[in-house]
């Protein structure tokens, strides 16, 4: 008989990226680099980040210091694509035409091809796993994605993961298991930045 175990999801946001979003800041740098010791004692069995510059340099700079000598490899599913655009009946009706209008702003081609994404993130990410002990993995990736899998976790329908903001190099912890629904064990947690590093990626309203 088959057995299976927990996987626990470690989400980080990427670090604060400069204006053309080819590299990290100096501020970006000092972020990425504090998840990692956070993270320092998982056994991750993998490490995923987004293709584009600022997931891979926020990838590299958390790898560098966990243990057990795991490496970060590039994945399209991990990466920063709009995972489902709702109808204006799945929104608020006092933010629906904002929301849409934002929405449109992506090229087409990422608006088409976000929902296969997404549907292969959650096929590769979560879920409990066919093993005996638990496994830890670990996805750099953006703001969408953390929201569309929060929703996932949660059962919520597919337009909530509109509004669901992470801060730069936050960390959000979710565990799959066999027995018992996705658990939220950890949500946009910044206590491992400075005060002065948590701001930046949020906006103004939701500095708390």
């Amino acid at each position: 008989m088959s057995t299976s175990s927990d996987r626990f999801l470690h989400l980080v946001r990427h670090a604060e990226a400069t204006a053309d979003e080819t590299s990290l800041t100096e501020r970006g740098r000092r972020q990425a680099a504090l998840p990692g010791e956070r993270l320092r004692g998982v056994p991750f069995a993998a490490v995923h980040h987004g293709p584009l510059p600022r997931a891979t340099g926020t990838a590299a700079l958390i790898t560098a210091r966990l243990e057990g000598g795991v490496s970060a490899h590039a994945c399209p599913p991990a990466g920063d694509y709009v995972p489902h655009v709702p109808a204006r009946e799945e929104l608020h009706p006092a933010s629906a035409d904002r929301i849409l209008t934002f929405l449109r702003g992506f090229p087409a081609a990422e608006r088409e091809d976000g929902p296969r994404l997404a549907r292969e993130a959650v096929d590769r990410f979560t879920g409990p796993v066919a093993q005996d002990t638990p496994r830890h993995d670990l996805v750099v990736t953006h703001n969408f994605l953390v929201g569309w899998l929060v929703r996932h976790a949660l059962d919520a329908p597919p337009g909530r993961w509109i509004g669901l903001h992470h801060a730069n190099a936050g960390l959000t912890v979710i565990r799959y298991s066999p027995q018992r629904p996705p658990a939220l064990l950890v949500y946009n947690d910044t206590r491992h930045l400075p005060d002065e590093l948590r701001r930046p990626g949020l906006p103004p309203e939701l500095h708390v």
